[in-house]
């Protein structure tokens, strides 16, 4: 047998299957921000969907403003899984964003190491829920400018005002859509908690 490496003085088969940790990250943000793209975009696993048409009797509560191409809101939740590492599987949980599905969050919040918060820059204000939310639960957060195609675009900085955040927070830019980059945004938020937890420990 060929040994890899040790672990309390007991040698370790180099071709031991190791059990991954995993993590639950949210994926939070206004109606129509992008969760559910950001979710499918990224997952190894067909998503789990709770979507349902947009209707005229939902017209006087769901803000169209800026998404007025919008035909689908979820209503639960999305769910997906992605392998980092060999060692490391984060499962996704895409929360609703309409006003009314929000008592949801508290169920799907259990057990969180870390959250993204989706931001648009045509409806910044729609963040503000999400990042009170999660300061005020101890949930470390990144907050990822999603970068639509016809949105303005602000420097991190310029972003880091408007939602009032503490510097420690991660601001990045995305594109929701692309792969790569919600790893990165992944990343981000995996290493921002598991600095929070450190330094609280």
């Amino acid at each position: 047998m060929v040994y890899g490496h040790y672990d309390g003085g007991r040698p370790q088969a180099a071709d031991q299957v190791v059990d991954p940790v995993t993590l639950k990250i949210l994926v939070a943000g206004g109606f129509g921000a992008g969760k559910t793209t950001l979710v499918g975009a990224v997952s190894e696993i067909k998503p789990l969907r709770t979507e349902e048409l947009l209707t005229e009797a939902g017209r006087p509560v769901d803000d169209l403003a800026g998404v007025e191409g919008k035909r689908t809101t979820t209503v639960a939740m999305d769910f997906g899984r992605i392998t980092l590492r060999e060692d490391l599987v984060l499962y996704l949980f895409g929360t609703p964003g309409q006003d009314r599905f929000w008592f949801l969050w508290d169920e799907l919040s259990t057990g969180a190491l870390g959250a993204v918060v989706l931001a648009d820059t045509r409806r910044l204000q729609d963040c503000f829920a999400a990042v009170d939310y999660f300061e005020r639960r101890g949930i470390a957060f990144t907050v990822a400018v999603n970068c639509f195609d016809n949105a303005p675009r602000y420097p991190e900085e310029t972003v880091r005002d408007a939602l009032d955040l503490d510097p420690g927070t991660p601001v990045v830019l995305c594109d929701a859509r692309h792969r790569e980059s919600v790893k990165e945004v992944l990343i981000s938020v995996v290493e921002h908690a598991m600095m929070v937890s450190a330094t609280q420990r």
